[in-house]
């Protein structure tokens, strides 16, 4: 277990809420985004999808520029990139540029899912010959680029060559923890919507970790849903937005994320829950002391060194709310941890 509460941090999915737009979304991530700063969180980062009705930030580095000359020291970058569907030398430029403009503070998750549909997927490119399998050598290209210059080098990134962007491999399944320790760069598991793998996959990658000159001992974050309130029920309700958008994407029928109902859950089919129940396994929610006992758990079963959370809820205010009351529930696990041992 660690010795203390690790770093909490936000991920933004960027919500576009039934009822908004776009620029309503964007205006609430930087609104929350100062919010999180206040609060003490570790870093903001936001992923890149396409083609979602219900999610803003395709233009991922765009938005991290936004929100970071928006803020003055919380660090903000992505989680992640979606290399696939980009040349690694566009990206480094792109993060370059980034951490040029705000040095020390952005961070660059890669995956190597495209982040949405094919057809997408080849607009975006307009082949596929670039695809998952060739994510580890586009990642060290990336790296390459983003280090000090070779010699004999011929294609630089300017701004990005010697900027070296934190970069972190993310993953919902046993290769990306392969690649995290074989790099030895961080892991981050996407165990908010894919739980399935993830105490194998740390095991995997603390055991497979070979130190680099960008880590020396294993780092983990580890993603969950959470969702806080006055009350269990108060916190269900909101809630219940996240699981019918989540239903709704796995039978296509992707829109912007759905308004709360009360009584959602009892609805439910046995299969809907049986699918919502797996994918959302990493999932607290309720008042602070359900949420508290759940994360301390949770903490303790992954020995996760950094907790990052997402919070889909469709009123804007509840969710601010929400992410001030877990730092309240991190504070009494840290103030807690910090007692046992005095004691």
């Amino acid at each position: 277990m660690p010795t203390s509460a690790p770093p909490f941090s936000v991920l933004d999915l960027a919500p576009i809420c039934e009822g908004g737009g776009a620029a309503e979304t964007l205006r609430n991530s930087l609104e929350l985004a100062r919010h999180a700063e206040r609060l003490g969180y570790e870093r903001y980062w936001l992923a890149e999808h396409h083609n979602i009705p219900g999610i803003a930030s395709s233009a991922t580095s765009l938005v991290i520029g936004h929100l970071a000359a928006g803020t003055s020291r919380i660090r903000v970058g992505a989680g992640g990139i979606m290399l696939p569907n980009h040349a690694p030398l566009v990206i480094a430029e792109q993060f370059g540029t980034l951490a040029t403009l705000f040095p020390g503070r952005i961070d660059l998750g890669l995956g190597r899912a495209p982040g949405t549909d094919p057809r997408t997927a080849y607009a975006l490119r307009r082949n596929l010959t670039s695809d998952s399998d060739q994510f580890p050598q586009d990642v060290v290209e990336l790296l390459q680029y983003l280090g000090k210059p070779r010699p004999g080098q011929r294609v630089h990134a300017i701004p990005g060559e010697g900027t070296e962007v934190p970069v972190w491999i993310l993953g919902s399944s046993l290769f990306g923890a392969s690649l995290a320790a074989a790099l030895g760069l961080p892991f981050a598991f996407a165990s908010h919507f894919a739980p399935a793998q993830l105490m194998e996959a740390l095991a995997v990658y603390r055991s497979k970790f070979k130190p680099s000159e960008w880590l020396a001992v294993p780092r983990v974050m580890v993603g969950s849903t959470v969702v806080v309130a006055p009350t269990d029920e108060e916190a269900r309700f909101h809630f219940s937005s996240l699981q019918q958008g989540f239903l709704n994407l796995r039978s296509n029928r992707a829109g912007r994320l759905p308004r709360p109902r009360e009584g959602f859950e009892e609805s439910l089919t046995p299969v809907e829950r049986e699918l919502l129940d797996e994918a959302l396994s990493c999932a607290f929610v309720g008042a602070p002391e359900t949420v508290r006992r759940g994360l301390e758990g949770f903490l303790a079963r992954t020995a996760a060194d950094e907790l990052i959370v997402s919070g889909q809820i469709h009123d804007h205010a509840a969710r601010v709310r929400s992410y001030a009351m877990l730092a309240e529930v991190r504070d009494q696990l840290q103030s807690g941890r910090a007692a046992a041992r005095a004691g």
